[in-house]
């Protein structure tokens, strides 16, 4: 038992930046993605609590909208110590180089920052950016946003945990328990409280978002073990995934309004 709350401790001190003491302890490794989307719970209430400050300042206190929108993308970012995005980039690099596949693998390991790695950045940044300045700018219901990062993270742990690893020393082998029905049994019972909560907190718009976020989720994997041959999942292919399905998710939660405005 021991362990598993250490996994709590080392999950929240590996993937949020909230100041914790750091240590590692192997044993309690394998405890860490179970309570992967309580973190993301948490990176949730803090971006929703972000958007209703930047939205109340933005509207009592009148500062500029476009200001407000670029630290409302980065909140996500910031409370996560952009681990995931570093994924995103690597995957991105990787897969679009159209390449062989030990050079897609060399280019995912290369610690080196390369062009679709750069492009594919400046995309996600300009999406990020535009919904939410057309979130701040429309007043959208921004209750979703608790749940967003639980569902990523709820579909992050459960592919860490159920698709064999692209490497028997990277991470994604270091997170699964020898025996991880259990781990598994748990992770999908969080992703259903998810999904159930989305509902209580914001009814249809909300269930809307959940949904986006692990289609999101579930194209950009298969998109990302189809590229790399179906050898296994990785710490970057998970990281890349979950960028992809948070983005999803932001996109339904500005758009749901205008495509059905009788969800409002």
């Amino acid at each position: 038992m021991k362990n598993v709350f250490k996994g709590l401790y080392m999950s929240f001190g590996m993937f949020c930046t909230i100041p914790l003491p750091g240590f590692w302890d192997n044993k309690a490794a394998k405890y860490m993605m179970p309570w992967f989307p309580l973190v993301g719970a948490v990176i949730g209430l803090l971006w929703w609590l972000s958007a209703e400050l930047l939205d109340f300042l933005g509207w009592h206190f009148w500062l500029p909208m476009p200001m407000l929108a670029g630290l409302l993308m980065l909140v996500p970012f910031l409370f996560a110590g952009f681990i995931h995005l570093d994924g995103f980039m690597d995957t991105c690099d990787a897969a679009l180089s159209r390449r062989g596949i030990e050079d897609k693998l060399r280019i995912l390991k290369d610690p080196g920052t390369g062009a679709f790695a750069v492009i594919m950045l400046a995309i996600l940044f300009i999406l990020l950016y535009g919904s939410a300045l057309s979130a701040l700018e429309y007043g959208v219901n921004f209750t979703p946003l608790i749940v967003v990062p639980i569902v990523s993270r709820s579909f992050s742990a459960l592919s860490m945990l159920c698709i064999t690893p692209m490497s028997p020393d990277g991470y994604a082998a270091t997170f699964r328990p020898e025996v991880s029905a259990v781990h598994r049994v748990v992770t999908v019972f969080t992703t259903a409280l998810a999904f159930a909560l989305s509902w209580l907190i914001a009814g249809w718009p909300g269930l809307i978002v959940a949904a986006a976020v692990a289609i999101g989720f579930a194209a950009a994997m298969l998109w990302a073990l189809k590229s790399f041959e179906f050898r296994g999942v990785s710490g970057d292919l998970a990281g890349f995934s979950l960028v992809v399905a948070e983005l999803c998710g932001v996109m339904a939660l500005v758009s749901v309004p205008f495509a059905m405005p009788g969800l409002r």
